[in-house]
């Protein structure tokens, strides 16, 4: 052997240090956790041809959260003995799949065309139409899709709503949000990984949707809107650990943006939130009759929110004559109690959610009901059973 060959096997034998990481990737079935192997030269933001060189699609994958830098210098002597020093870089990757990309101008663009006031022609009656929007959870993924299957399903909900209010007789619409109107990050640990929108991106979203099926209902009738805090849209600070008052939440912030909005864009809609910083619930008047809103998560679980509702009303507050709530993702109407006053029954109505599915639902509760629309109608009676509906 020659002195260059000896030469040239001691630079292949420095070029890679025992301690340097070596490439490595592990697939959990939805996820890849990526270690590369050193990498000469600067630093790089383009994954791509290592990907492809580890038989990682990257059209398909995409790097979720900050990747892990290590950096080192490394010194060898060269094919003519000299010494050269060179920086090294390796990178730990974690990879979720590439999620829909929403084109928030052409949301926007929907508002924009919103200084337009359109009437449409509607059956004329004493009674109210209640549009429970409930659960939307915007950017949330789950067993029924992700952000395109949500759009498409909220635009088809609004089309079912403007059918059914051309053939039911009313005067008036309340639309409700009955909380979890995003999806948020602070609720679970999967969450940073599962959402197919940033927090930003999902509030956008919410708001745009959410206006969509107030300015609908503006075409037929005068609109009140009534928003509540929620858990999924509370402000937090370390995972669950709440950092404000109860109005420090999304789905308020939606009502208080779009009560802006609405100021100069001039529909004959109204926007009420609860009376304190400090309340969850809100209680709203229609035809004397009191429609209590909150989200229900203050209850363990589905069958205990009427006992929860009969506390609130021991402390001076929901002493409504309708109970409206949602939280529990399957929907359900019952009596509960009695106004003395009036001689009327009290009820109960937990709403459908929109969202995509709740496997956490399915999995404490055994419940996990088909996304709908839940409306109902209430006249100079009270509620009215059969204007209950699923659309």
């Amino acid at each position: 052997m020659s002195l260059a060959d000896n030469l040239k096997t001691a630079v292949a034998n420095q070029a890679s240090p025992k301690d340097a990481p070596s490439a490595k990737a592990e697939f959990d079935g939805e996820t890849w956790d990526v270690q590369t192997a050193p990498v000469p030269g600067a630093v790089i933001t383009d994954f791509s041809d290592i990907l492809r060189e580890m038989g990682i699609d990257p059209h398909g994958f995409e790097v979720s959260g900050k990747p892990r830098i290590s950096r080192w210098q490394f010194s060898y002597r060269d094919m003519d003995g000299e010494m050269v020093t060179e920086w090294r870089t390796a990178y730990r990757l974690n990879l979720a799949p590439v999620q829909d990309r929403i084109n928030l101008p052409a949301l926007y663009a929907e508002v924009a065309r919103d200084s337009e006031k359109r009437q449409s022609p509607r059956v004329h009656g004493p009674s109210t139409v209640v549009v429970c929007w409930g659960d939307v959870q915007t950017g949330k993924v789950d067993h029924l899709g992700g952000v395109k299957e949500l759009l498409e399903r909220l635009e088809e909900k609004r089309e079912t709503l403007r059918e059914y209010l051309k053939r039911t007789p009313h005067d008036h619409i309340v639309v409700a949000d009955v909380g979890d109107i995003i999806e948020g990050f602070d609720n679970v640990a999967s969450q940073i990984r599962t959402n197919g929108l940033s927090l930003m991106d999902q509030v956008d979203v919410a708001a745009v949707e959410f206006w969509k099926t107030i300015k609908l209902c503006a075409e037929f009738a005068p609109v009140d809107v009534l928003s509540i805090p929620s858990n999924h849209c509370a402000w937090r600070r370390g995972g669950k650990q709440i950092a404000g008052l109860p109005s420090d939440d999304w789905g308020i912030h939606i009502n208080k943006r779009l009560e802006a909005l609405n100021a100069e864009v001039g529909l004959d809609v109204n926007f009420h939130r609860p009376a304190s910083d400090y309340i969850e619930m809100l209680e709203f008047d229609i035809k004397g009759t009191k429609l209590g809103l909150a989200h229900g998560h203050q209850a363990r679980n589905p069958k205990s929110v009427c006992d929860w509702w009969g506390k609130m009303s021991h402390a001076g507050e929901l002493s409504c004559d309708i109970l409206l709530t949602g939280h529990f993702h399957f929907p359900t109407f019952k009596p509960s109690g009695r106004n003395a006053a009036t001689g009327r029954t009290k009820w109960h109505v937990q709403c459908s959610t929109l969202d995509n599915g709740s496997a956490w639902v399915r999995n404490a509760f055994g419940e996990d009901g088909d996304p709908a629309l839940t409306v109902f109608t209430i006249n100079e009676s009270g509620f009215d059973v059969s204007g209950f509906a699923l659309l």
